[in-house]
C-alpha cells in the first residue's frame, strides 16, 4: 500500500507540489489485503493525518502516514466480525467516531479512544425495523463496538453519509438502498435495484438526491425528499462499481444546446462545460432554492465507472427533476418518447424479456416520459409516426459521443461479458436464474411498485460521454477542483486534468493514459 501526498489529496487544505515517485509511506501486508480507507479531514494538518484502513480479514487499522505511526488495530482477534471490510468512514464532524461495514451485512460504530475487548461481544437490541436491527454492546465498561447494525440480506457493499452528516445511505447485495436517520436510527426510505445487488452509492452536494449503481448495469437517481426513483441511466455494459457527483460542475444554463461530435477536443470541453461561468456548487444551489419562479436552471453533473472499463458522465437536468412544471431554458433538450414505443434498451434490462418490445398492461397510454441528453426537442415533436422518430434518431445521433439506445442494445448483446454482469440475460437463462432469486427476494413483488418502477415508468438518461479509459475494471472515481482521479484493478492511478489545468498537475503515477491526455 502506497500513501502519497499532493496538492489534490485534500489533507488539511495543503497546496504543495507532489513528487509521485516518492510516497510518504509504504506498507506491505501479508495474509490480508487492504480493501478500503478514509482520511479524517476534520483533524488533518500539514504534520499529521488520521487514516483508517479496512482489510479483507475484517480488521481496521488506524495509522498516521505522515508521522509513520500505527496507532491502533481494531478487531485484531476478529472477535467482532471475521468477514471482509467493504467500507469504512469517519462519522462527519467527529474526531474519534468511525463506521465500518462488512460483507456479513453488519455495520459497527467504533470510538478510537476505546478498546475492543478480549472476548466475543454480547449485544442487546436497541431498535428494530423493516430489514434492519441495531444493537448495543453489553459490557461493564465502555468498549468497541458501540453499536452493531444488521442491514438487509447479504453483503453490505457501501454506505455514505449525507453532506450534513445527519443521514446514512447504504446499499446491499440484496439490491436495496436504505436511508437512515443516523442519530435517531430511523429508516427514512428504501429503493430496490432493477436487478441484482447494488454496489455503490453517493449523495448530491445539496443532499437532495442519491445515485446508486450495481449489477443491473444502471445508474439510478433517487429523490431523498420524495423517496422515489426519478430517473435511471443506461450506458454501461457491465456492473457499475463507483458513482460520484462532480461538485465543481453544477452549472446554471442559459445558452443554446451544445453539439457534441465525439472528438477529443469536444470531450475535453464537455467535462468543463459551464465551469468558468459558475460559482461554487452550494451558492448556485442556494440561488436556485431561494427562487420560486425558477428563473435559472440547475444541472447536477455526476459520473460513474464500471467493470466495463468505461467512464460515463451524466447530467441531471430540470426536465427530469421537475417534469410537470414549465421548463426554463436549459442546455439539455428532451426527446419525449411515448410508452407505446419504449427505448429498446429498457427491454434489454428486464430479465426474461425477449429484447424486442414492452407491452403496457392496459390499453391506456401513460404520459410521455422525458429522455435526457437525447435529440433536440423539435426533431421529434414535429413527427407523428414511429418511422419518423426512427429517422430523427438516425439523423441526430452524430451529435453525441454515445450510441443511441437501439444501437447500444445490439452492440451490448454482441460483446457483453456474462461473467461481469447478469443485468441483461436471454430468455433461455431467465427461468433458471429466477429460481435462484426467488429463494431470496422475488423481483415480482417489487417490480412495478414505487420501490422499483419499471423501465418505461421513469425517465431514461443517456450519458453525455461514455469512454473506455482503462484495460481493467475501474474501482475509483474522484472529482476534484482541477482534475478527475480514476484507478483500476491493474493498479494504475490516473489523474485527468480539466481543460486549462494541465500544467498545474503533477506527473501521473503509473498512468495508463498518454502524457498530456485530459478530460
Amino acid at each position: 500500500m502506497l500513501i502519497q501526498k499532493s496538492c489534490y489529496g485534500g489533507l488539511g487544505g495543503m497546496s504543495m507540489a507532489a513528487d509521485l515517485s516518492k510516497p510518504i509511506d509504504k506498507r506491505i501486508y501479508k495474509g490480508t489485503q487492504p480493501t478500503c480507507h478514509d482520511f479524517n479531514h476534520l483533524t488533518a494538518t500539514a504534520d499529521s493525518v488520521s487514516l483508517l484502513v479496512g482489510f479483507s480479514a475484517g480488521q481496521v487499522q488506524l495509522i498516521d502516514p505522515i508521522k509513520k505511526e500505527t496507532s491502533k488495530l481494531f478487531n485484531e482477534e476478529r472477535l467482532i466480525d471475521k468477514s471482509r471490510v467493504t467500507s469504512v468512514k469517519w462519522v462527519p464532524g467527529s474526531e474519534s467516531l468511525f463506521l465500518v461495514a462488512h460483507s456479513s451485512g453488519n455495520m459497527y460504530l467504533y470510538n478510537v479512544e476505546h478498546t475492543c475487548g478480549t472476548t466475543t461481544p454480547h449485544y442487546q437490541l436497541l431498535k428494530q425495523g423493516e430489514s434492519f436491527a441495531v444493537h448495543t454492546c453489553k459490557s461493564k465498561s465502555t468498549r468497541n463496538p458501540l453499536l452493531k447494525w444488521t442491514v438487509g440480506e447479504g453483503a453490505l457493499n457501501e454506505f455514505a453519509f449525507s453532506p450534513d452528516g445527519k443521514f446514512l445511505a447504504s446499499v446491499s447485495q440484496d439490491g436495496f438502498l436504505r436511508v437512515f436517520n443516523f442519530d435517531s436510527v430511523e429508516l427514512h426510505g428504501t429503493m430496490k435495484s432493477y436487478f441484482g445487488g447494488l454496489l455503490c452509492v453517493c449523495w448530491s452536494p445539496d443532499g437532495k438526491y442519491i445515485v446508486t449503481g450495481g449489477e443491473d448495469d444502471l445508474v439510478t437517481v433517487w429523490s431523498f425528499v420524495d423517496c422515489r426513483v426519478i430517473a435511471r441511466g443506461q450506458g454501461h455494459k457491465s456492473w457499475v462499481s463507483v458513482v460520484a457527483f462532480d461538485p465543481n460542475t453544477t452549472s446554471v444554463e442559459e445558452t443554446d444546446p451544445m453539439e457534441f461530435s465525439g472528438s477529443d477536443e469536444d470531450f475535453q470541453e464537455l467535462i468543463n462545460f459551464g465551469r468558468d461561468r459558475a460559482n461554487s456548487t452550494q451558492s448556485r444551489l442556494s440561488k436556485r432554492n431561494s427562487t420560486d419562479s425558477r428563473p435559472v436552471s440547475v444541472t447536477y453533473r455526476f459520473g460513474s465507472v464500471g467493470q466495463d472499463t468505461q467512464l460515463c458522465l451524466w447530467d441531471l437536468t430540470e426536465d427530469i427533476l421537475f417534469p410537470h412544471q414549465p421548463l426554463s431554458r436549459t442546455r439539455t433538450h428532451t426527446n419525449v418518447m411515448n410508452a407505446t414505443s419504449p427505448p429498446a434498451g429498457s427491454a434489454g434490462a428486464n430479465p426474461g424479456s425477449n429484447g424486442n418490445t414492452i407491452t403496457s398492461p392496459s390499453n391506456s397510454i401513460p404520459p410521455p416520459l422525458p429522455r435526457s441528453n437525447s435529440l433536440p426537442h423539435s426533431a421529434v415533436s414535429n413527427t407523428g409516426s414511429k418511422s419518423s422518430v426512427d429517422s430523427a434518431i438516425a439523423s441526430g445521433v452524430s451529435k453525441f459521443a454515445t450510441l443511441s439506445l437501439h444501437d447500444r442494445k445490439e452492440r451490448h448483446d454482441k460483446d457483453h461479458k456474462r461473467n461481469h454482469s447478469m443485468g441483461h440475460i436471454s430468455s433461455k437463462s431467465s427461468d433458471k436464474l429466477n429460481l435462484v432469486t426467488k429463494n431470496k427476494t422475488d423481483p415480482a413483488k417489487t417490480l412495478g411498485t414505487p420501490l422499483c418502477p419499471r423501465m418505461e415508468d421513469v425517465p431514461l438518461l443517456e450519458p453525455l460521454i461514455c469512454k473506455k479509459i482503462a484495460h481493467e475494471r475501474l474501482t475509483v472515481l474522484i472529482f476534484l477542483e482541477d482534475c478527475i482521479v480514476t484507478a483500476c484493478q491493474e493498479g494504475f492511478i490516473c489523474t485527468w486534468a480539466r481543460p486549462g489545468k494541465v500544467g498545474l498537475l503533477p506527473s501521473q503515477n503509473q498512468a495508463n493514459s498518454p502524457s498530456g491526455t485530459v478530460v
